[in-house]
């Protein structure tokens, strides 16, 4: 990228572009304040569907594919808003993993609009810092570069953004809206979507359209190689120095030789170190299109309302392209496979076994056997290994680590420190055997199936929770019923349905475990 400087714009009596959007973001800106079922019972019962599939949802789809999902509630004070892009870590490449998390936290940044006091000096000198990256990645890919020379450049960029950093204003958007009463602002990466969230006071509501289209328009990726420091750092606290994320990577590389969940959705650290702006703006371009957004708005907002909203403030956005496809699929596993780690902590164990997608048949009976395993205090693990064997201080069971994709139904044990790591997991493995040996018990199924009817009330009482759950459902399956679906369909499991996929799928050839033990430990 060749080092240029942008000339100060000729003054012109016409708006500028954005100048609307602009005069809008300042109006709102200014005005504010300094049931239990028998074992046997039918899967698709219509008396026992989950009262979640029965909510008042209405939505709303723009011309250019945006979907708006509004669930009213007038007398709630405060209003939830998410959005979801289905696209994550799996839609990453070697050599730009970390992308979609990078992005996450750039557009915390602002926009042309918010967090600057000069737009185009900021990007004449982000065109004379990517000039100088461009040199340092070309120079970093010579087997000998001269001594200094990478550290003579990286200094050069330091120094560009500090000139830049002068003509930022902190930390606006999370200022304007917390000035506006907002709660709970915040993002998440997964594997395969990214969500952004944030609860707002119900007659502060359009301020949200107007700050979440404005960086959805045309964000500014300023303070970017800062930024990337950071999510550097961060891996460096979460893996490289956390035993415990360190196996966990450990294990899902060693579990997927192929399919992208082995890779971390916070990147490898040779990719973060060379990640540019332009790539992530890129990503951004082609897949934060409207076509793949996906609002949820939950609390005391009108319908209509956010329609003329969502029509006012997002109708031009472009559409975007859709997720890039998933075409990797994972050999058939044909035997065991094991890792260790070793680090000056605690032992601890990581057992999985591959298993469908959670859109498979299976997926049901499968969750219903992790909540048998390991769910409250007379699973069949927590009492054979924690209360009354002895074995461990923990035991837990889960799936993942994403949904669309065949899986791992996952263990993590921590063993009691007295107890050879050796032994603990021949006990983990001896129970699971046991367990085996007969289908669970009616009593510990209903026990289960209470737990999961009285889940369904608690999950609609938040309103940035259900706004979760209603964006997150139709992102991954076109249906905000989904996820309320998912839970009739748990219980409607028997217990015969249990033992048969645990003994389909909890077998020795599709199974991976590791191994966390201290340094010097035999």
């Amino acid at each position: 990228m060749p080092i240029l400087t942008t000339p100060t714009p000729p003054r012109r009596m016409t708006p500028p572009p954005g100048f609307w959007r602009r005069a809008v973001l300042v109006a709102l800106i200014g005005c504010l304040p300094g049931v239990a079922t028998a074992q046997n019972a039918p899967r698709s019962d219509p008396s026992d569907a989950p009262p979640g599939v029965r909510l008042p949802v209405q939505e709303v789809t723009l011309d250019n594919g945006m979907r708006f999902l509004v669930l009213e509630r007038s007398s709630s004070p405060t209003v939830g808003f998410v959005v979801t892009y289905p696209v994550g870590g799996v839609n990453e490449a070697l050599g730009s993993t970390g992308t979609a998390h990078l992005l996450e936290h750039l557009l915390f940044k602002g926009s042309r609009s918010i967090g600057t006091t000069d737009v185009a000096a900021e990007e004449a000198l982000f065109a004379r810092m990517d000039a100088v990256h461009d040199t340092l990645l070309a120079l970093r890919g010579e087997r000998a570069p001269a001594a200094g020379e990478i550290e003579e450049l990286e200094t050069r960029i330091e120094a560009l953004e500090d000139s830049a950093r002068v003509l930022v204003i902190p930390n606006e958007f999370d200022r304007v809206l917390s000035q506006a009463g907002a709660r709970g602002l915040n993002a998440t990466t997964t594997n395969e979507a990214t969500t952004y969230f944030v609860e707002l006071p119900a007659n502060r509501a359009e301020l949200w359209f107007a700050l979440e289209s404005d960086r959805m328009r045309e964000p500014v990726f300023r303070e970017f190689y800062t930024e990337r420091d950071v999510v550097q750092e961060e891996r460096r606290l979460r893996v490289e120095t956390s035993p415990g994320g360190r196996l966990y990577e450990e294990h899902l590389a060693a579990a997927f030789q192929l399919h992208p969940y082995r890779m971390p959705v916070v990147g490898y650290m040779s990719d973060l170190e060379s990640l540019t702006r332009e790539q992530v703006a890129e990503y951004h371009r082609r897949y934060y299109g409207a076509r793949n957004a996906v609002v949820a708005v939950v609390g005391g907002v009108e319908a209509t309302e956010v329609e003329r909203w969502a029509r006012r403030y997002f109708s031009d956005i472009e559409a975007g392209d859709p997720p890039p496809s998933v075409l990797a699929r994972e050999p058939e596993q044909t035997g065991p496979r094991r890792v260790e780690v070793r680090a000056d902590a605690g032992s601890a164990l990581r057992f999985g076994w591959k298993v469908p997608s959670a859109f498979h048949p299976d997926a049901p009976a499968l969750a219903m056997l992790s909540a048998l395993l390991t769910g409250g205090t007379t699973a069949h693990l927590q009492e054979a290994l924690v209360d009354e064997g002895g074995w461990a201080t923990y035991v837990g069971a889960s799936m993942g680590p994403g949904e669309l994709y065949p899986r791992l139904f996952t263990l993590d044990v921590t063993p009691r420190s007295s107890i050879p790591v050796a032994e603990v997991e021949a006990a983990v493995l001896a129970s699971i055997e046991d367990f085996l040996e007969e289908p669970p018990s009616l009593e510990s199924v209903e026990r289960v199936r209470t737990r999961i009817a009285a889940g369904d009330i608690r999950r609609l009482r938040s309103n940035l929770g259900l706004a979760m759950q209603l964006a997150g459902s139709t992102a991954s399956t076109g249906d905000w019923r989904a996820g309320f679906r998912t839970s009739q369909e748990m219980r409607a499991v028997t217990a015969d349905e249990v033992w048969e996929v645990a003994r389909r799928y909890l077998r020795p050839e599709g199974l991976t475990v590791a191994v966390l033990q201290r340094e010097g430990s035999s």
